[in-house]
């Protein structure tokens, strides 16, 4: 079935979000984050596009861009490919690393502008690992709260922070107090958010369900490509990380890594 055209943006402005292949975990420790972040801001001095604002969680990312002189599909290629080639040749594998295709909207008005990115900001609250957005450390509403970040002037907060006012200390409070009211009923890109992990106890019983009645010692002794399968079955465990899978099974965090 073909694909459909992705609709063009009148005000050139996107919400953009792309997760890893398979739904795996892109990010695995600070490093990670860091390097997505400097894969932007190098893609960012040839495109120069535009960012409004971002989220990186573990297995997916949110952009708000504003295209310039790259197209929007060229930018994600470019971040993309750069990412890619860093990530595998750190963890010494070879694929892709993103799910082919990237979700996109278009963002025509102001008032669809601020919930976008009130909803970017709070993906890390809807998936219970801060209580506040700012807590959380790889996402831009820091920036917008106090002006610092890695790297710098990734995020361009004067657009949107002049739609609150003028001054920036006034624009800034009022961003504040924006960003603690409750979206409406708007509809954004759908994604699956990864719930806070659960407890050891809780993934051995699904281990379990997806074994079949078989230990965890025939795990161990299966052969590559059934280990595999079943191993991916287990990745798919929705609030299972890689490493409570390594810790309850026994095997290795980097062989489930490449599974």
């Amino acid at each position: 079935m073909p694909r459909s055209a992705r609709q063009k943006s009148e005000s050139g402005i996107y919400h953009l979000m792309v997760r890893g292949i398979n739904r795996q975990d892109i990010f695995h420790d600070e490093e990670d984050y860091s390097q997505y972040l400097e894969a932007i801001n190098r893609a960012k001095s040839i495109g120069k596009f535009e960012i409004y604002g971002y989220c990186l969680m573990s297995n997916h990312v949110h952009l708000l861009l504003h295209e310039k002189e790259e197209t929007m599909s060229s930018v994600m290629k470019r971040i993309g490919v750069s990412y890619a080639w860093w990530y595998n040749k750190k963890y010494d594998r070879a694929g892709h690393v993103f799910q082919d295709r990237y979700k996109s909207e278009t963002v025509e008005t102001d008032e669809y502008l601020l919930s976008v990115l009130r909803y970017i900001h709070k993906n890390p609250v809807k998936a219970e690992m801060v209580l506040k957005p700012e807590e959380y450390k790889w996402s831009s509403c820091e920036t917008y709260y106090n002006q610092s970040e890695y790297p710098g002037d990734l995020t361009n907060t004067a657009f949107i922070l002049g739609i609150f006012a003028e001054n920036k200390e006034s624009a800034r409070d009022r961003f504040k107090v924006y960003m603690k009211q409750e979206n409406s009923d708007n509809k954004f890109l759908e994604i699956e958010i990864r719930l806070k992990k659960k407890s050891d106890e809780s993934i051995y019983k699904e281990i379990q369900t997806i074994l079949k009645g078989q230990s965890l010692a025939e795990l161990q002794a299966m052969e590559k490509p059934r280990r595999n399968d079943v191993l991916r079955q287990m990745k798919s465990i929705e609030g299972a990380t890689q490493r409570q899978i390594a810790r309850i099974t026994g095997i290795h965090q980097s062989i489930i890594f490449k599974a």
